[in-house]
């Protein structure tokens, strides 16, 4: 039961967000950042960010060799292209607004392990590295020394990308919403929305039985979406993720893929960060359940004894997943649902890269 004052003054808000992970946070700020004097909610249903927002690897991405030529397969050239420009752009604004010192950004490249089965993707580099100039103005790719100690039965060649960082996720994360914080945006937490209905002349938003209203909604639930929206073209994709004791004497640095990203490692702190899996059991990581998937785990645990740390002794220190969305191709789905609702989901794993631009276009659809 409401009082009169609270229905006067704590349910009526000009934007609305749905979910606080990086999309949704960098929605509020791109909104007060161009309306500094409207009133901004973010709604989150879990204590924490849920999704893949705060469970992340912390590569700040624009894409591997073999990931690229498999978006190839899906889009066009020039999409492929332009959704590499998204990332380009999505990265220098989160930079610009938090710093890379904050989030312990470095760009220095990263590696990607080229197996016997990937070695034809070698001949098509020139052929990528032309096609994304205009875009980098350098080499994208260049084939480098496997000087990391790598299983050499496994590892025939080694591609770095000259154009890929990483970051600390939980860095990221306390800035953005310490950011939107200071600059007047509201978030609730545990707040998952049960119903919302565009009424024409704005929005409203039911959490359990308290409706608030607005003049526009944003949703950034990503792989969450189909719980509010269950018609969208989305999936679910679970990824596993472990990191290991500090090893003495790792002989690496910086970030690595293999297999298409399908598996993405680094190192972090004397520690080795591993994740993926996906691919070898999609229908079983097509899900919103955080639980862990053991065989993918034990795989994890057989590619770093075999193929990252051969001859290196290690243990596992903890174990978390996290869940992205995607759909039939990379593109991220960024559009108007209805005249007063807007979509900035199905992140296909680049979240950290794409979110900050992602949420700009998101403020911008609702401020037009």
């Amino acid at each position: 039961m409401l009082s009169f004052w609270e229905k006067q003054s704590l349910l009526q808000y000009d934007y609305i967000v749905a979910g606080s992970g990086i999309v949704g946070l960098s929605a509020a700020i791109s909104l007060k950042e161009q309306t500094p004097h409207a009133r901004v909610l973010v709604l989150e249903k879990e204590i924490l960010p849920t999704g893949a927002s705060t469970k992340n690897a912390g590569f700040a991405c624009i894409g591997s060799l073999t990931e690229l030529l498999a978006d190839l397969k899906t889009m066009p050239a020039a999409e492929v292209v332009g959704l590499l420009q998204m990332r380009r752009r999505g990265l220098k604004l989160l930079r610009q607004r938090i710093g890379d010192a904050n989030m312990d950004y470095r760009e220095q490249g990263s590696y990607e392990l080229i197996s016997a089965a990937e070695e034809p993707a070698l001949q098509q580099l020139q052929r990528m590295n032309n096609l994304l100039l205009p875009v980098l103005e350098g080499d994208a790719f260049t084939i480098v020394e496997n000087n990391f100690g790598f299983n050499t039965g496994f590892v025939k060649a080694l591609v770095q990308n000259n154009y890929e960082g990483e970051l600390h996720t939980g860095k990221m994360m306390r800035c953005l919403i310490d950011i939107a914080i200071s600059k007047g945006v509201e978030i609730k937490t545990g707040c998952a929305i049960t119903h919302m209905e565009d009424t024409g002349t704005g929005v409203d938003v039911t959490v359990k039985d308290i409706t608030f209203t607005c003049k526009g909604l944003a949703i950034c639930t990503n792989a969450f979406t189909r719980q509010l929206l269950p018609e969208l073209d989305l999936q679910p994709g679970r990824g596993q993720v472990l990191i290991t004791g500090v090893i003495p004497d790792l002989p690496f640095r910086g970030v690595f893929h293999m297999e298409e990203g399908y598996y993405y490692f680094r190192e972090l702190e004397g520690r080795v960060l591993f994740g993926g899996g996906r691919n070898l059991d999609f229908a079983g990581e097509t899900t919103t359940s955080f639980d862990l998937n053991q065989e993918i785990q034990q795989q994890l645990e057989y590619r770093l004894r075999d193929i990252i740390l051969p001859g290196h002794s290690f243990t596992i220190a903890d174990r978390w997943t996290g869940i992205m969305a995607f759909g039939a191709n990379r593109k991220p789905l960024v559009r108007k649902y209805s005249a007063n609702i807007a979509l900035g989901v199905r992140m296909g794993g680049m979240g950290v890269a794409i979110g900050s631009t992602v949420g700009e276009q998101l403020a911008n659809l609702l401020l037009q």
